[in-house]
């Protein structure tokens, strides 16, 4: 399978920049897996399509503000460094721009001098692994210095950093937000509650794959990154309770997707508390062993998220929906528009 067949047209006047000011009116495209319909609503409408008795996975995962910008201590030269995740104590793989100006050994210096790195050791994809020290708290100083990691197709500053941001984010450690999730507020949540879904989280902190354009030509030639993900007790009971009851799993953005298929995979089919690293990589065609419904956003073409969408509702169904979504003028990427595939 080619890359190329996850390709489709996109006006750059639809990637949107900013996000609305009301997470909840965002339009929702639902999209029937099994006949392909397309229907046009607004995310407030999702408990429309919910149900009593479905389980809805959220990724409670925290956005860093991980991106920083520092100089080099020999020369002074500008360098941006991106947090990806911590690797033990104060020794973290980051990513680094320019990569060629920081070798083993070079120390970056950040803000008046509160935090310093020294680069220890190369990664792939130009990657380095690094170790800070400070005085204080790290999160702290790194609340004062850093910037939210926007992707790189959004060009204007966010003036609310939290708007990158879950409302149920809580377990720090995430270089991007898992986007499906910002259309939901606390009220929508609450309402979903109240009609009978229950509602679970996992964490997976999303990382370098999030960054890595698919550099191959053939999909199956790809590797994914590995991204870190725990399940709880209390998740895992609820999952297998609505697995063994008949009732839906939908889950909240393809994060949640990945840490769920692995650790079916992984576990015959059942759901345990559990914590490790994933790369999987879904696309078509996979079996889904884990989830009957996704909310999700409007992927990048060519992605390997594009292909987990095929995947899960069949690859000419998703295009039509994308070149639909096109032709409505619908909101793409982070801070766009939603999908609900059921």
């Amino acid at each position: 399978m080619q890359i190329e067949d996850f390709d489709f047209d996109l006006p750059e006047e639809l990637i949107a920049q900013t996000p609305l000011k009301d997470r909840t009116s965002s339009r929702l495209c639902v999209l029937d897996k099994q006949t392909s319909e397309i229907t046009h609503r607004h995310f407030k409408d999702i408990t429309s399509y919910l149900q009593k008795g479905d389980c809805l996975v959220l990724n409670d995962t925290k956005v860093l503000p991980a991106r920083l910008y520092g100089v080099k201590l020999d020369t002074g030269a500008k360098i941006e460094v991106l947090l990806l995740h911590q690797e033990e104590g104060d020794t973290w793989e980051v990513l680094v721009k320019p990569a060629k100006k920081v070798k083993v050994g070079t120390e970056i210096v950040f803000g008046n001098g509160e935090l310093k790195a020294t680069c220890i050791d190369y990664k792939d994809h130009g990657g380095r692994i690094m170790t800070f020290s400070y005085t204080g708290i790290f999160y702290e100083i790194l609340d004062q210095l850093g910037e939210m990691p926007l992707p790189p197709y959004i060009k204007e500053q966010l003036p609310e950093q939290d708007r990158y941001q879950t409302v149920y984010a809580k377990e720090k450690g995430s270089a991007a937000a898992p986007t499906a999730g910002l259309h939901f507020t606390d009220k929508l949540l609450e309402d979903i509650k109240a009609m009978g879904v229950s509602i679970v989280f996992i964490t997976l902190h999303v990382g370098l794959g999030t960054f890595r354009p698919v550099s191959v030509d053939s999909v199956e030639e790809h590797d994914m990154h590995s991204e870190f993900y725990s399940m709880s007790e209390a998740t895992a009971a609820t999952l297998n309770e609505a697995k063994e009851t008949g009732r839906r799993i939908i889950t909240v953005g393809t994060t949640s997707t990945r840490t769920l298929e692995t650790i079916a995979r992984d576990n015959n089919g059942k759901f345990v508390a559990t914590r490790g690293w994933t790369d999987i990589f879904i696309y078509p065609p996979y079996e889904f062993r884990a989830i009957d419904g996704l909310i999700t956003n409007f992927h990048l073409p060519k992605s390997t998220l594009i292909m987990m969408v095929s995947a899960l509702a069949g690859k000419e169904a998703i295009l039509h929906a994308y070149n639909e979504a096109v032709e409505e003028k619908y909101r793409f990427f982070s801070f766009g528009d939603a999908m609900l595939i059921l």
